[in-house]
């Protein structure tokens, strides 16, 4: 860790120059620009006041956290088929239901349906990317084909039945997570 870096990221983020950060902390400005270049080493003691003067502790000024993941690769993708209810479901982002949303790509085969989901908290969308689906909400049918979406509070048992001719495709997204 670059701890004169970061020490000047916290500093930016705050708005400061480095005067303002040096008289602060009894420091000079010579030795503030020393030690965000890492050309010095503050000690424990002169470290805890710079960060004390900068809204934070040793303790989380040290904590790295883990880099943001963005993309999601088809390797990582998790497949659960069920030959005997004719779907598939891919879970597309690894360990979404640590997430307020989370998101499958579900297969339907010819005449299938997905099992029925009891009253939830949350909203659930999904996009049809092939096929012919009906969404089943609170007792009622609601059609839904290939470039169609559909939108609803899981306030209602709610599934899906593929009605079409063939094989559909559905992106469906449940918040918070359900699948």
């Amino acid at each position: 860790m670059k701890i004169g870096k970061k020490i000047q990221e916290l500093r930016l983020l705050y708005g400061m120059t480095q005067q303002e950060l040096a008289d602060r902390c009894e420091l000079t400005k010579g030795y503030i620009s020393q030690l965000e270049r890492d050309l010095t080493s503050p000690s424990i003691a002169t470290l805890v006041d710079i960060l004390q003067c900068l809204g934070t502790e040793l303790g989380p000024f040290f904590t790295e956290a883990e880099p943001e993941k963005v993309v999601f690769h088809e390797d990582e993708v998790f497949v659960k088929e069920e030959p005997e209810a004719g779907s598939t479901i891919h879970w597309i982002v690894p360990n979404a239901q640590k997430n307020e949303m989370e998101p499958i790509l579900l297969t339907l085969e010819l005449g299938s349906a997905t099992d029925k989901d009891f009253p939830h908290e949350g909203e659930e969308f999904g996009y049809v990317l092939s096929g012919v689906i009906q969404v089943n909400l609170g007792g009622q049918g609601h059609k839904a084909k290939k470039g169609e979406a559909f939108y609803y509070k899981a306030d209602r048992v709610h599934y899906l039945r593929n009605i079409g001719k063939g094989v559909c495709r559905v992106l469906w997204v449940s918040t918070p997570p359900m699948f």
